[in-house]
């Protein structure tokens, strides 16, 4: 069986990287294969996380590298250098720009903490999409993983799963949530989904 070599890119904890490697482990992605964990961030956790299972590190730290050209530069080379065929953004904070996203066009998998396109765009990232989400009043919010293309968050939807908003909920307590009940279901599933069409064995 042909495998797709994955390199995640994250800048925080790493949370949805552990979750897409415990599915592996796990053996729920029997078409990919986690290559290498690249961060913009040298003391992103989700490098431990990495070093941890055995998977292959690097980093490109954006402050020492703030040029964002420079940084996509080098993550290009280093991505090249993995053989990764899938690169999946799991909590990483650069949008990246067209001359990367040619490189991998229709190979970048994003996931979103909320149902796209609603609260989407440029300024919704992390804690600020869930306060946005509550001051909307909604009832219902998610998860959302999709492709990357260059306008941010308008990529098309691979998967998409919803979550209650519970009164009472603040913005910390929405996102644990979202990311129990959504992130951590949806996105190891949207993984193995795009592996297995890249691989040519689509259903």
């Amino acid at each position: 069986m042909k495998k797709i070599a994955i390199a995640v890119l994250c800048s925080g904890g790493g949370t949805n990287f552990q979750a897409i490697y415990n599915a592996y482990e796990a053996g729920l992605l029997p078409h990919g294969e986690i290559v290498l964990l690249l961060s913009d961030h040298a003391e992103a956790f989700a490098l431990e996380r990495a070093k941890r299972v055995g998977v292959r590190t690097a980093v490109v730290d954006r402050n020492e590298v703030p040029d964002r050209e420079e940084r996509e530069r080098r993550f290009l080379r280093i991505l090249r250098e993995s053989g990764a065929g899938l690169v999946v953004l799991a909590g990483f904070m650069t949008i990246l720009s067209p001359l990367f996203l040619s490189e991998y066009e229709g190979r970048v998998l994003n996931i979103h903490p909320a149902l796209l396109p609603s609260f989407g765009g440029k300024g919704y990232y992390g804690l600020h999409v869930h306060e946005a989400v509550l001051n909307a009043g909604v009832k219902v919010t998610g998860a959302t993983v999709h492709f990357v293309t260059a306008e941010c968050d308008a990529g098309p939807i691979v998967a998409q799963k919803a979550v209650e908003v519970r009164e009472g909920d603040t913005p910390l307590s929405l996102q644990k949530r979202v990311m129990r009940e959504a992130e951590w279901v949806i996105f190891p599933e949207a993984v193995e989904q795009i592996c297995k069409k890249m691989s040519g064995e689509e259903r």
